[in-house]
């Protein structure tokens, strides 16, 4: 028997997005507890993998002129220049707990309620116009690439763990595997919305010789 899906509700309902993600990837209670049972594994890593993925970003121009722009509840020193703008320096050290604190309530919500789902959603939608301030606007390619980077750390943490058997090693490579597909749908569902707002807002101006990139 086929199951109706309410396109329309898929925009609108966060968690009728997300049930219907999990009935699609089968995510289900058993990923959660198997995200639980990683959670000891990856906390004393946490620090490291952290720093491994600033210093990827920071191996490239495009993703570390990112970090000149100030993060919403920093209040430390600024450089005005990416010359002074270190991995450790404050503004990176802010970003780096950022990220521990998510990876941290990931591994350890037993319960994927509302609050949480608004949660994944919110770490989506900041990246974005959609948030309300047009200075934090990751291009949609580096997001898609660090969340690659990000679960291949902790895949090779995992298989890393020689104190996981094997059957345990594939439930938690699987759980972390579509969470990462969950995560990054949040992401794209606020992209997909940011270039519909300025598609918009675009057909209300008057037209000009130049344009910006065609988006497919």
């Amino acid at each position: 028997m086929v199951e109706h899906i309410d396109g329309n509700r898929l925009q609108s309902d966060l968690r009728y997005r997300f049930d219907y993600l999990s009935k699609f990837l089968n995510f289900n209670s058993d990923d959660i507890a198997m995200l639980n049972t990683f959670a000891p594994i990856v906390f004393p890593l946490i620090p490291v993998l952290s720093d491994a993925v600033y210093r990827k970003l920071f191996s490239f121009d495009i993703t570390k002129q990112y970090f000149l722009i100030r993060n919403d509840g920093f209040q430390g020193f600024m450089p005005k220049k990416d010359c002074g703008l270190t991995v450790d320096s404050a503004q990176m050290t802010f970003r780096k707990d950022m990220l521990s604190v998510y990876l941290k309530r990931v591994l350890t919500q037993t319960d994927w309620n509302d609050t949480f789902l608004q949660f994944l959603s919110q770490v989506g939608k900041m990246h974005t116009s959609q948030s309300g301030s047009t200075s934090i606007n990751v291009d949609y390619i580096h997001i898609n690439a660090l969340l690659g980077f990000l679960e291949h750390l902790l895949i090779d943490v995992l298989f890393n763990a020689d104190s996981v058997d094997e059957q345990t090693k594939r439930g938690i490579l699987m759980a972390v595997n579509k969470f990462f597909w969950i995560q990054n749908d949040f992401f794209t569902m606020h992209y997909l919305m940011s270039l519909k707002d300025n598609s918009t807002s675009d057909n209300t101006k008057e037209p000009t010789k130049t344009s910006k990139c065609c988006w497919i």
